[in-house]
């Protein structure tokens, strides 16, 4: 028998110990006892796995969020940090742009990577979930790592992955770190995943961090009031670091003051830099002229994103930027606007106010919260259309009833679910639905309820895709 590793955790040292026949754990404290206790984990092949096995493996193996709620949710930094010493802390060898926020993290995150791109940067972006691939997470200047790179990297160290009690996202935060690092990028983008504070992103010492907004969503796990999600999103501040504040709230702006005070941060609210002027959306896009503190107004600039959303998003990504260059990092006017109206093109950014045809309207958005569902109503209001037809599909850790409160009641619903272990009921959801007054039939899949609308559209009806991120993923 041969000592593979030894792994020291609170209050106890792990031994992984091997065999001609099999791999397993000793806890060496268990083995002193009377009981001698021994875990076993399965013998490993030696043959190594394609991407397909590997995926699975990552998603079978390792709690995920995602898919089922908050049996994946670890909050806590030890074991990211056990994995990052482990890869000679890779988060450490990058320069890193933090995020957090309830709404418009993705966006941001594609919009920021996007202008950086467009000034030459190697600019590394890590994002969740993914809506088609696993490789989504991880870009490099907008291209998706590479499966193979994926695959190299589990089998690689398969042993160690299988000894380690992490979850999905800790897994996968520390790949986004390792090939960043192993790339040599400029810069990397790095969105939180649930809260911040606790967030296994949340070992970097960033050149700015951006915290987009706050409002309900995930309450069981972050605090059911503004201020205490507030409170977990701005753990995500470090000492002496700038913070962008992209949204100003009476209920969260003390909180954001007090942690900044603490830590010596210089905080900036985003109003307070960037105003809009003359905002007209057409065509799935952005036109507005961005009037900066003590600079002169960029006019006419393009984004290539059409949500109404948006607005909120080029704030704070504008005086991210602003930020940036005052550290010596060149953006210039032509980078923004390139940034800006390439963003889709440039870092293949999915799922935002996208329309998948035309004759009927088909229409898809990841809004999943109350506050993004506000949003979207609003917008849908202001659309030419005979008749609107809904595909909705939900989670079962939502504002469930609120959000179904401001969804159009004229529309027809096509209610379904994704097929993910977390997904809320159909039959729950449409029993839900017609006590807030929606009208509608169950549909057991995605995909037959949105064949099912098409059918029933006309060329001058509107087909509606949403109400979770995973039903988008099932159209796209």
């Amino acid at each position: 028998m041969q000592v593979i590793k030894k792994l020291k955790r609170k209050n106890q040292v792990i031994y992984i110990v091997s065999n001609t026949k099999t791999l397993f754990l000793i806890n060496k404290k268990t083995i002193r006892s009377s009981e001698r206790m021994v875990f076993f984990i399965p013998s490993y092949s030696k043959n190594t796995m394609d991407y397909k096995q590997t995926i699975d493996f990552l998603f079978s193996s390792f709690p995920m969020f995602e898919k089922i709620g908050g049996g994946a949710y670890h909050p806590g930094l030890e074991r990211i940090e056990e994995l990052c010493e482990h890869f000679g802390n890779p988060q450490k060898k990058i320069k890193t742009i933090h995020i957090a926020g309830t709404n418009g993290k993705g966006s941001s995150s594609h919009l920021i990577a996007s202008v950086l791109q467009s000034a030459g940067y190697k600019t590394g972006l890590y994002t969740s979930p993914h809506l088609k691939e696993f490789t989504e997470r991880i870009k490099i200047s907008g291209e998706e790592i590479s499966k193979e790179a994926i695959t190299d990297f589990v089998n690689q160290h398969l042993v160690f992955f299988k000894s380690f009690q992490a979850s999905f996202f800790e897994i996968t935060t520390l790949m986004a770190f390792y090939f960043f690092a192993q790339e040599d990028v400029d810069i990397a983008v790095i969105e939180t995943g649930l809260g911040g504070r606790l967030d296994a992103t949340n070992v970097l010492n960033p050149e700015v961090v951006l915290i987009t907004n706050i409002s309900f969503d995930h309450t069981q796990y972050l605090g059911n009031t503004l201020d205490k999600i507030a409170f977990e999103k701005a753990g995500i501040i470090k000492p002496g670091v700038s913070v962008v504040i992209g949204e100003k709230q009476k209920e969260t702006s003390s909180v954001f003051e007090k942690v900044a005070k603490s830590k010596n941060a210089f905080l900036i609210y985003a109003e307070d830099f960037c105003k809009l002027e003359h905002v007209s959306f057409s065509g799935g896009k952005m036109k507005v002229d961005v009037a900066l503190l003590n600079h002169p107004s960029l006019k006419e600039v393009e984004v290539g994103l059409g949500g109404f959303y948006q607005e909120k998003n080029i704030k704070g990504v504008t005086t991210v930027l602003e930020l940036l260059k005052q550290k010596g990092w060149y953006i210039s006017e032509t980078h923004i606007r390139k940034g800006f109206s390439e963003v889709v093109e440039r870092t293949n950014l999915k799922g935002r106010w996208y329309f998948l045809q035309q004759n009927p309207a088909v229409l898809c958005d990841t809004a999943h919260n109350e506050a993004g569902i506000k949003f979207i109503t609003e917008q849908l209001k202001t659309l030419s259309y005979h008749n609107i037809y809904v595909v909705l599909g939900m989670v079962k850790d939502k504002e469930i009833e609120k959000i179904l409160t401001l969804l159009p009641k004229e529309a027809w619903y096509f209610f379904t679910k994704p097929s993910i272990p977390r997904a809320l009921e159909t039959t729950v959801l449409f029993e839900k639905a017609q006590q807030a007054g929606l009208k509608g039939e169950v549909v057991e899949t995605v995909a037959e309820a949105l064949s099912k609308a098409k059918m029933k559209a006309g060329k001058d009806d509107l087909i509606y895709v949403g109400g979770s991120t995973f039903v988008v993923a099932e159209v796209l």
